[in-house]
């Protein structure tokens, strides 16, 4: 299969990038984001493109891909609604439509969050946003999408979060993730686990579209 990866200089975007890059029905990797993630790797393609609203540009390099991950987006801490919406909503939108027009066959995962609001209508703002872009993407006529919602991922293999406090929060937490796992099990989630996850929901689907930790989990138990 052919894969694309959004946000792959992200956390979990690097161990789905490793997942891919060792499956062995995976054929060819695209990265797209403002910038590159500078593995060299014989399956590995990088776009860095910075207006990530718009995709006229190289849409012919968007062509004959069967899967996308989408894993790009920011921390809604300091912004506004608007604001959030524009890069959340926007850009996962955008990226979205283009790839079910050139590629109406290909299964979509977004990556979303634990908590999101798929009614739209809840108090809490970025959980309203994620979910107006969950129920976006599911009204694309995609041969099959899929919302991911995790809670709590352990980085496994040097992944690390763009985010400063989040970086500060794994280095603090590390200890005790691994004791976490076995008091809650399929609730703590490794970026490894996630990775395989998803190229276990294009290669034999899922029960439902909607997949949390604990889903996500059975997808691809540790």
């Amino acid at each position: 299969m052919n894969v694309i990866v959004f946000g792959a200089t992200g956390m979990l975007g690097q161990g789905v990038l490793r997942e891919c890059l060792l499956a062995t029905d995976v054929d060819r990797v695209l990265t797209i984001g403002r910038t590159r993630t500078g593995l060299q790797h014989p399956k590995l393609r990088e776009i860095a493109h910075a207006d990530l609203w718009h995709y006229d540009a190289i849409q012919d390099q968007l062509r004959g891909y069967d899967a996308c991950f989408f894993g790009l987006g920011v921390t809604s801490t300091g912004m506004t609604e608007a604001d959030y919406e524009r890069v959340t909503y926007g850009i996962a939108v955008a990226a979205a439509e283009i790839l079910c027009r050139l590629n109406p066959h290909m299964t979509f995962v977004f990556v979303s969050g634990a908590g999101t609001d798929s009614s739209e209508r809840g108090r809490i703002m970025w959980a309203r946003v994620k979910g107006r872009t969950e129920n976006a993407i599911f009204r694309l006529p995609f041969k099959a999408s899929y919302a991911f919602r995790p809670g709590v991922v352990q980085p496994m293999h040097g992944e690390k979060s763009r985010t400063a406090a989040y970086r500060v929060l794994y280095v603090m937490t590390k200890p005790l993730l691994p004791l976490l796992r076995r008091l809650f099990p399929g609730q703590i989630l490794t970026t490894e686990q996630f990775g395989r996850a998803m190229l276990t929901v294009v290669r034999q689907g899922a029960p439902k579209r909607v997949l949390e930790s604990s889903d996500i989990n059975a997808m691809a138990p540790a």
